[in-house]
């Protein structure tokens, strides 16, 4: 069996920013070598998607231009709108709230999109290509943007999941729906970035599994005590290869499926933040952060005798040579039987 390309994705940003801080730190750049030494070990290559905050610390950029200059990983673009220039205030207090990109108008959205590239491109002296959407909201408006912008990779849908009800701006509609979106990655137009198409940006979807019980009894998970009793003996309805998300079983479970239905990629995913004792809620000390590595070794362990590390930009470029690989599933491809419950998804 040929090698399955493993994509780490490191949403990179100010430390807790769950507390929405007024004031914002990036201390947890000083906590990120241990976690690319470990890449490395196993032969894989993060991809260090960043927001402001975080190109505008000499730690961060001195670590990255180093792991950069070695072909060890790579550098994207990461946006969260409510800090980065212009600062164009959209509620009473941005910083609470921390609205969407996609929440704001245009003419805004475009400067921000500009101003943080342009930044990186300084910054790291790199072009920049590969781009996750803060908070994940993305759409139609924002995927012209970025290819104005030269981007030409988005890993931003996480699929299965319906974000509608995580306020950005409290008069506006929450977040992005990703229920309906493929789980494999797919060319799409802007016209509907839900849609497969040929040529246009790549998706590089999250690696997001349906368990089992919820394909074949969805209805479990809709009533609170049967989901409460299936997510402790079975396996919640959804499996994230995100440790913030599942625990090891759960990322495993999640990689195997993958793996088992023939799935073009595998796709990790994290905050650079919870490498850090108290940089977030789920990882709060730093018996939390050990154990973090713990399951990060067995989970590289198993995957690297069946994948192969690639960055996003390695990706797009191997994914544009292979189209056996990208027709090898069709492009109606959805999860089964998904929850648009969020509080599922997390359970």
């Amino acid at each position: 069996m040929s090698e399955m390309p493993f994509i780490i994705t490191i949403d990179t940003e100010g430390d807790d920013l769950w507390a929405r801080p007024r004031e914002i730190s990036t201390r947890n750049a000083e906590y990120l070598p241990r976690f690319q030494s470990l890449c490395e070990r196993f032969r894989f290559k993060p991809v260090y998607l960043t927001n402001y905050e975080m190109a505008m610390s000499d730690v961060f950029v001195e670590f990255a231009r180093d792991v950069l200059a070695r072909g060890a990983g790579e550098v994207g673009m990461h946006l969260h709108a409510w800090n980065s220039p212009p600062l164009v205030p959209l509620t009473r207090d941005d910083f609470h709230y921390q609205p969407y990109l996609i929440e704001y108008p245009d003419p805004v959205m475009k400067e921000k999109i500009k101003i943080v590239t342009h930044l990186l491109e300084d910054r790291f002296d790199q072009t920049m290509i590969s781009h996750r959407a803060g908070r994940l909201g993305f759409d139609a408006r924002y995927a012209a943007m970025l290819l104005d912008e030269g981007y030409r990779v988005d890993c931003s849908v996480s699929p299965g999941l319906d974000w509608r009800g995580t306020p950005g701006d409290p008069n506006g509609k929450g977040g992005s729906d990703y229920t309906a979106f493929p789980d494999s990655p797919y060319f799409f137009s802007p016209s509907d970035i839900s849609v497969p198409m040929i040529g246009g940006m790549l998706e590089v979807p999250m690696t997001i599994r349906s368990s089992v019980l919820s394909r074949r009894a969805p209805w479990v998970y809709r009533i609170p005590l049967l989901r409460q009793i299936a997510n402790r003996l079975v396996s919640p309805a959804l499996n994230h290869l995100c440790p913030a998300e599942s625990n090891l079983r759960g990322m495993l479970r999640a990689a195997r499926a993958a793996r088992a239905e023939g799935a073009v990629h595998v796709e990790f995913t994290l905050h650079s933040s919870e490498f850090m004792p108290g940089g977030s809620p789920t990882f709060r000390n730093a018996s939390d952060i050990e154990r973090l590595y713990e399951h990060l070794e067995t989970l590289f362990e198993e995957l690297s005798a069946w994948c192969r590390g690639m960055t996003l930009k390695e990706f797009y470029a191997w994914f544009k040579e292979s189209p056996g690989q990208a027709a090898s599933r069709s492009p109606g491809d959805r999860l089964s039987d998904r929850t648009t419950n969020q509080e599922m998804a997390r359970a």
